[in-house]
């Protein structure tokens, strides 16, 4: 019987190494193709932030064009509403990066002046630059706790979700920090962190393009 159970337990323990290394397998290979997709725009991008005097965050470009589209639309930094206001105002890439770039200069120069840290500017990016002014009367330091707050009681109130209602968020920072949800109107309060992790993603794979 002894035998049967340890025989029945290796069988059990190979299936799952067979499906974590399925997985792990999996995961990598899509990072590597997202990656790619990435990286086609990295020519434009080292021009847009020459242009705008931001050169050291050329990576943390790509990772927002990771964060916003995986490299795999027309407007890849989601730019439009920065430019216009209204979404799907931009179909091309360059006119995309230039607008992203400029409007990430702007918050972080804006940040500077405020003396918030970086990741304010970067979520700001997904907020609009009147997060930064928040931060700034708030510790001057952007923090998950202080973005969530900043998306329920400001951001989604003003765009119309006054009884601030949530809906379903899956990703590994919202299921571990609140059970995976964010706020209707409200942005997204996990931005930096996915911008921040899809950097890390960025500079630790750049010998491979």
């Amino acid at each position: 019987m002894k035998k049967k159970q340890k025989s029945i337990l290796k069988k059990v323990l190979l299936l799952i190494s067979i499906i974590i290394l399925t997985l792990g397998g999996y995961y990598f290979y899509r990072n590597y193709q997202i990656l790619k997709q990435v990286n086609q725009y990295e020519g434009q991008v080292a021009k847009a932030v020459q242009k705008e005097n931001i050169p050291q965050h050329k990576d943390l470009v790509l990772g927002i064009i990771f964060t916003e589209t995986k490299g795999e639309h027309d407007d890849p930094m989601q730019s439009s509403e920065s430019k216009s206001g209204y979404p799907n105002q931009i179909d091309e890439s360059q006119e995309s990066i230039e607008q992203g770039v400029a409007f990430l200069a702007e918050a972080i120069e804006k940040a500077d002046a405020k003396g918030c840290d970086l990741w304010t500017a970067v979520q700001a990016y997904n907020f609009g630059l009147d997060y930064i002014d928040y931060v700034a009367e708030n510790g001057k330091k952007h923090s998950l706790e202080l973005a969530e707050q900043y998306s329920k009681d400001t951001l989604s109130p003003q765009l119309g979700n006054t009884s601030q209602t949530r809906y379903r968020y899956l990703s590994l920072h919202s299921v571990f920090y609140n059970g995976g949800y964010l706020y209707h109107n409200g942005g997204n309060f996990f931005y930096s962190e996915l911008v921040k992790d899809n950097e890390k993603k960025i500079k630790q794979t750049d010998f491979l393009f």
